[in-house]
């Protein structure tokens, strides 16, 4: 199968395993299925993680994650890229020369995973610099919350006028689109912002008072990820992403002790 065959839903998803099924390639697996998407993997790394936390990491060899990429890519294709969890420089470093070398026009969702819900880090401060040179410019659209947007941007960002000014800055660096969340900023509406290279966005949704807001951001990104595969715009693929997210937490089962998992699942509810 050709890229020239047309979007055909196929994502490519670059992250590390969530033991807890919350967030990681779990959670990013399970939002592309329910939106009607064909997810692959890479696995970076092995987390032993609950709603609680994260509690080890075992990194992945990075031949094993260039090899996940290079057959995935050679024999199925993929309409969109997902990149989540990359603890390493080196690693980074690895995805990105595969990703310019088998799927240079594929676009790119990155999602700058450092930060789990829980508190717990999740990459050192080279491998922040390396996503930053490395993944970010040429990415279609790439969706930190605000403290990751401050770490590569420098931009303070608690407000809309801080998340614009950290959006346009990642713009500069070479991204297509930034997508920069509110949901660490206080107040009762949760306000997102996209500025792409024609335009900006606003999204406002009212804040959902609940402790399941474990994945969320794997959860949105692969969402946006599995529109576009099907050929959808940044734009549209946002808010349909947004909407698909905000029923998941509204419909969290309330699983764990900690932060909870959102609902993935919601769509077969009504079916």
């Amino acid at each position: 199968m050709t890229q020239s065959d047309g979007p055909r839903g196929r994502v490519l998803i670059i992250a590390g395993s969530d033991s807890g099924g919350g967030a990681g390639i779990q959670a990013d697996v399970k939002a592309v299925s329910m939106l009607g998407g064909y997810a692959m993997t890479a696995v970076t790394a092995i987390t032993v993680q609950d709603t609680r936390g994260v509690h080890g990491v075992w990194p992945v060899p990075i031949e094993a994650v260039t090899g996940q990429m290079q057959v995935t890519l050679a024999d199925i294709g993929a309409d969109s890229i997902k990149t989540g969890m990359l603890g390493s420089a080196p690693l980074v470093e690895a995805v990105a020369e595969i990703l310019s070398e088998r799927a240079q026009f594929v676009p790119r969702v990155i999602d700058p995973v450092m930060v789990a819900t829980s508190g717990d880090r999740l990459v050192d401060a080279k491998a922040v610099e390396a996503i930053r040179a490395e993944l970010v410019p040429l990415a279609r659209v790439v969706t930190p919350n605000a403290p990751e947007a401050e770490v590569l941007t420098g931009k303070a960002v608690e407000t809309v006028s801080g998340q614009r000014r950290a959006a346009e800055a990642l713009l500069e660096l070479g991204a297509n689109g930034a997508l920069v969340k509110g949901g660490h900023i206080g107040g009762d509406v949760i306000t997102d912002v996209l500025q792409t290279t024609t335009g900006e966005w606003i999204f406002e949704s009212p804040r959902i008072d609940t402790t399941s807001t474990h994945g969320t951001g794997c959860t949105l990104a692969s969402a946006i990820a599995a529109r576009l595969a099907q050929g959808i715009s940044v734009p549209d693929s946002v808010e349909q992403a947004r909407e698909y997210l905000m029923k998941a937490i509204r419909e969290a089962k309330g699983f764990g002790s900690g932060h909870g998992p959102v609902h993935h699942g919601w769509v077969l509810d009504e079916e």
